[in-house]
This record gives C-alpha cells, sequence and structure tokens, in this order.
C-alpha cells in the first residue's frame, strides 16, 4: 500500500523529535541546564507572538511562526555550530540545506516544498518576516547570557566586538528591541560579564 499524506506527515513528526536532542550552548535562563533546539524554538515562538508589536514592519505573524519552529529543523543532520564558533563557519548553508531536503522531504510534497522555501527565506533573512523571525533568534540567547553572568561570552570568551556584530541583525526587524538589546550589552560590560 502506498503512504497517504498522513503517514508521511507522521514519519516527519516523528523525525522531528530528534531536535529535542541536539543540545546549544547556551543554558536557560538563571540555570546550568543547557537549552535544547527544541525549548529554543519554542521559545522563539512564543517571543515572536508576544512581541510582534515591535516589529519595524507589518508582518504576517504566521509565516514568522512557522519560520521559527522550522529554522533549526536541520541540524539533526548538520548539528548546531556554535554561534561564537572559531573553527566552523556559522553558515553552514550547503549542509542544512541537504538536511532540509532529506527531513521535509518525508512530508507530501506541497509541504516538503513550502517548508523547505520558509526555511530559505529564514536563512537569507531578506523579508520583514524573516528580518524579525533573526532578531528573535539573535535576542534569545543574549537574554539568556546576561541572566547567567555572562553565560556563553564568559565561558568562550568572547568580547564585546563579536557579540554586538553578531547581535546587529536585531535591528533589521526591530529597533525598539535592537536599543534594549543594545542597553543590555552596555549592562552587561559595566558589570563585567562581557568583556570589552
Amino acid at each position: 500500500m502506498p503512504p497517504t499524506n498522513l503517514s508521511k506527515q507522521i514519519d516527519f513528526i516523528k523525525e522531528i523529535d530528534k531536535i529535542k536532542y541536539i543540545q546549544r550552548k547556551t543554558k536557560l535562563f538563571n540555570s546550568d541546564r543547557h537549552e535544547n533546539d527544541a525549548e529554543h524554538s519554542w521559545h522563539l515562538a512564543m517571543m515572536a507572538l508576544v512581541l510582534a508589536e515591535h516589529s519595524d514592519e507589518p508582518i504576517d505573524i504566521l509565516k514568522v511562526l512557522k519560520m521559527v519552529l522550522i529554522h533549526d529543523i536541520v541540524e539533526i543532520d548538520a548539528g548546531d555550530t556554535f554561534i561564537y564558533d572559531t573553527q566552523k563557519n556559522h553558515t553552514n548553508t550547503e549542509q542544512e540545506l541537504a538536511a532540509a531536503h532529506r527531513i521535509f522531504g518525508l512530508l507530501p510534497e506541497d509541504q516538503a516544498e513550502e517548508f523547505i522555501e520558509i526555511w530559505k527565506e529564514f536563512e537569507d533573512g531578506v523579508t520583514d518576516e524573516a528580518k524579525f523571525a533573526k532578531s528573535m533568534d539573535r535576542f534569545e540567547p543574549l537574554l539568556q547570557n546576561a541572566s547567567n553572568n555572562g553565560g556563553t561570552w564568559t565561558e568562550f570568551n568572547v568580547d564585546y566586538q563579536k557579540v554586538y556584530d553578531k547581535k546587529k541583525v536585531i535591528k533589521d526587524g526591530s529597533s525598539a528591541i535592537w536599543n534594549y538589546a543594545e542597553n543590555l550589552l552596555n549592562e552587561s560590560v559595566e558589570k563585567g560579564v562581557l568583556r570589552r
């Protein structure tokens, strides 16, 4: 019996359970426990819902939610690359694209195509939705590190300029959130949890 849409979708749902095992370098707020990719994606979705009014441009919130929920699914195959990794480039899109085709390819063709296109749109970061989704993706770990006395900044000896350069993409989606983030970075320097 050939696979039905439902059986393909259930296969996909089972496969993406693996995202819960992908550990990130950042830790939960005020915690020693590392966050996993599923927790990260859920948190970004909630942040997008709550903070949508601060987008600089009108956005399709459903599209933003899709982006933040699926953007890291490719890490099931490609793994999580730490944003401040000095050995491996954070934009390993070729490997991630192959992962997107394999994992989203488990879905019925129309859904697979939609998810791949949404994933690419997020990666390209050009549309208003992608800019806001990327703002959320960069803002969450900043909040986490600030709550953990520098977190990965301290642990991996990352300086202010490196953090600033990686986080400034926040302003492309929300000037209000960027102002908040920039103030938080400066406060972190003043507290001595982020070195200048």
